[in-house]
């Protein structure tokens, strides 16, 4: 084993006692689970103890849900009536103090998740740029709304407004930036919120915990800790929420959903599974599609909703394509996060390894072969990267989300045996799609497009840019996330309207000149 460079050697472990609640970091005295690394730090292979968490229940859940309603104090209290110049400034006070943290989270994330130093350092430098990118849309939006419009004799000032009490569960894939893409836009909307972290990628959250305290009015932002059946299934149950805020799959969505007593009240924010496919045409760039192949099924072992998961390839050019990318596949560099130009790293989840061969042992009995070399090999905390053909419908691979290093491979004769599969799709994300022919290419992007929500020509699925909209279809989504779009899932369309008569224009002047109202105000944010 190699050593693990100085600075990236856990030297003594964080045991979080700690959790925010009211605005007061308060300590914790009950039980706590251990967190561990999968990644060893010793010769002899053994799991690395990175710390531990409270675990938490349900009295302090009610704690958290009382310190976010009073906050809001329906829609009386101080954050969700504030200024949006005020609250811009929060935000950028709690960015400055987030920077300031960088080395400690990008260390956690390669030692919590298993993910490549410089996939840490952009996982970090992405969640910057997307809150100040979310401030400057915030702006926009502002300046937007300050003027007033005039239908049929009546006078309209609109704006959006907050919903109320937000509770925001983040994945463990982007710990960071996945959640904070759903608790940035809902915190600047106006919304109290409390979060829980994910099971991995939970103590990267606790370096931050004095920056939203110190941000934030009190209860506004609440953090706790434990399980998710624990801490917000008592949440839900009580019919307190207004938004659910959830990444995650679409079981744990519609678990929590059915506990709210009035779900017709409750709004959803959801990122949720995808089984985004390639289609390989005839005529595809084969370097190009190889290369973006690679990037899309096995970036983060394949740990992505938007990784692609199943390849389709044009009967005419399957035999070239698979031994050209499983060439590729065995050729990836597997070790630890720091090990430079690292591609497969440790897997976070201890029962992942024997999941994915579950997959290939299921496909293998149903007539599939492992293409490479490498295929399946096992290694204390990681199952080298499988490529599977062919594949059938019959498989667990095809019918799963593998969320994992397997690649099942299906070839097609007719274009529309890939459509016929992504109609009858539980998802729809994205797609990839290869080619060159425009006469070919034109239906199909007619068709892809309302399968899915975004088809990716000639390049592999991702979410970004940040300002492009990120959502899906079907179990894959509900509301759409984007710089742009997340403020508007996380508020409302409210307005102040009046009669245009002597004694409203004269009231709406002295509100304006008084600067009494935030609300009512065409101060212009620059």
């Amino acid at each position: 084993m190699k050593t693990i460079p100085e600075e990236y050697q856990i030297k003594e472990t964080i045991d979080q006692r700690q959790y925010l609640v009211n605005g007061e970091l308060k300590t914790w005295k009950g039980n706590t689970t251990e967190v561990f690394s999968t990644i060893s730090s010793t010769e002899e292979y053994q799991p690395t103890l990175l710390g531990s968490i409270p675990d938490m229940g349900e009295p302090e859940a009610m704690e958290a849900l009382d310190a976010a309603m009073n906050a809001y104090n329906r829609g009386q209290g101080l954050w969700p009536t504030m200024h949006v110049k005020d609250r811009i400034e929060c935000m950028e006070n709690f960015v400055r103090q987030m920077k300031t943290k960088r080395e400690i989270i990008v260390k956690l994330l390669m030692w919590e998740i298993g993910k490549s130093l410089p996939d840490s350092q952009k996982e970090f430098d992405r969640t910057v740029d997307y809150i100040n990118d979310t401030i400057e849309e915030y702006k926009q939006l502002d300046r937007n709304s300050a003027n007033f419009q005039k239908n049929d004799g009546v006078y309209a000032h609109i704006k959006r407004g907050p919903l109320g009490v937000v509770l925001c569960l983040g994945p463990y894939n982007y710990p960071l930036n996945e959640t904070f893409a759903l608790l940035i836009p809902a915190i600047i909307m106006g919304n109290t919120t409390i979060f829980k972290p994910a099971k991995h990628g939970v103590l990267l959250i606790t370096p931050l915990l004095e920056a939203f305290k110190s941000s934030f009015p009190k209860g506004v932002v609440n953090i706790l800790f434990g399980r998710g059946r624990a801490v917000a299934s008592p949440i839900m149950q009580t019919g307190k929420v207004d938004v659910l805020a959830l990444i995650g799959n679409s079981k744990s969505a519609n678990a929590l959903q059915e506990q709210h007593p009035k779900s017709n009240r409750l709004r959803l924010v959801l990122g949720l599974e995808a089984k985004n496919p390639a289609i390989v045409l005839p005529d595809a760039d084969l370097d190009l599609t190889i290369d973006e192949c690679i990037a899309g099924t096995l970036s983060f072992n394949g740990q992505r909703c938007t990784a692609l998961k199943v390849i389709y390839v044009h009967e005419d050019i399957k035999d070239e394509f698979i031994k050209r990318y499983t060439k590729r596949v065995d050729e990836l560099k597997f070790g630890n996060p720091w090990d430079e130009g690292v591609k497969l790293t440790p897997l976070p989840e201890p029962g992942k390894p024997d999941y994915i061969q579950e997959l290939i042992d299921d496909a293998l009995e149903k007539g599939a072969k492992i293409k490479n070399k490498k295929g399946g090999q096992r290694y204390d905390n990681y199952i080298w990267p499988a490529v599977l053909y062919p594949v059938n419908k019959e498989m667990r691979v095809y019918q799963e989300e593998q969320f994992g290093p397997v690649v099942p491979i299906l070839s097609f004769s007719d274009i529309e045996e890939p459509l016929d599969d992504m109609a009858e799709s539980n998802y729809g994300q994205q797609v990839s799609l290869f080619g060159k022919d425009v006469y070919t290419l034109s239906p199909l992007i007619d068709t892809l497009v309302n399968l899915v929500c975004r088809v990716n020509l000639n390049s592999s699925c991702q979410r970004g840019p940040d300002v492009y909209p990120f959502t899906g279809r079907k179990d894959s989504a509900q509301s759409t996330l984007s710089v742009h779009d997340a403020l508007r899932s996380f508020s409302i369309r409210t307005f102040v309207a009046f009669k245009d008569n002597d004694l409203n224009t004269e009231t709406i002047q002295q509100l304006l000149e008084s600067k009494l109202s935030n609300f009512v105000s065409t101060d212009y944010i620059l």
